[in-house]
C-alpha cells in the first residue's frame, strides 16, 4: 500500500485521509513533528482500512447484488453467470462478456460509495441485454435513480486520477537526475 503524506501550512489542527486508487493520502498540518506524523498516518490508515472492510463486497456479495439489481431495474431479465472483482482493469470500471454472462468489476471501485458500485454493476448487467450504448441501453440504465450522480462521481474520480498522474509526472521530471 502506498501512502502519500501531504503537509499544509494552512491546515492548523485537522488531519484527514482518503484513498486515491492504490494510494492513501493523509493530509496533516505542516507543524507536526515526525513522531506525530507517524502516529497520525497509522491512525488514519487504520480508519480507512476499517471503513473499507465494512464496505467491501466479496464476489458472492457482488453476485447477489447483481441479481437484486436485475430484479429491481431490469425486470429480472439479466442473469449473470459470474460476477467478480478483477485487478487488471485500469482503464475501465467494469466489463462484461454477454456470450457467457460474466461480469468483472475493477477493484478500483472498492471503497467507493455503494450507489456507485451498483451503477457500474447495473451498467454491465444491461450489456447482457443490449450491446453498445444506444438509446435503448441508456433507457434501461436510467431506471436506476442515482445513475447520473454515480456517473458524475466516477467522472470526478477519473479527473482527479488524471490530475495526480500529471502532477507526479511533472514532479518526477523536475527531480534532479541521479547516477
Amino acid at each position: 500500500m502506498k501512502i502519500d503524506v501531504r503537509r499544509s501550512r494552512r491546515r492548523k489542527r485537522t488531519v484527514s485521509a482518503y484513498r486515491d486508487g492504490e494510494t492513501i493520502v493523509v493530509m496533516i498540518p505542516a507543524r507536526l513533528s515526525q513522531a506525530e506524523e507517524r502516529q497520525w498516518v497509522a491512525t488514519m490508515v487504520d480508519r480507512i482500512a476499517t471503513s473499507e472492510r465494512r464496505r467491501r463486497l466479496d464476489d458472492a456479495d457482488l453476485a447477489a447484488r447483481a441479481q437484486a439489481l436485475s430484479e429491481r431495474y431490469l425486470d429480472g431479465l439479466a442473469a449473470a453467470s459470474s460476477v467478480r472483482w478483477v485487478t487488471n482493469q485500469n482503464a475501465r470500471w467494469g466489463s462484461c462478456t454477454p456470450v457467457d454472462g460474466s461480469i468483472r468489476l475493477s477493484t478500483r471501485l472498492q471503497g467507493l460509495p455503494s450507489y456507485v458500485i451498483d451503477y457500474v454493476l447495473l451498467h454491465e448487467l444491461t450489456h447482457l441485454l443490449i450491446q453498445g450504448h444506444g438509446e435503448e441501453f441508456w433507457t434501461w440504465v436510467h431506471r436506476y435513480d442515482r445513475s447520473e450522480r454515480a456517473r458524475g462521481f466516477l467522472d470526478g474520480v477519473a479527473a482527479a486520477t488524471r490530475r495526480n498522474e500529471i502532477e507526479k509526472a511533472a514532479n518526477h521530471a523536475a527531480e534532479p537526475a541521479t547516477e
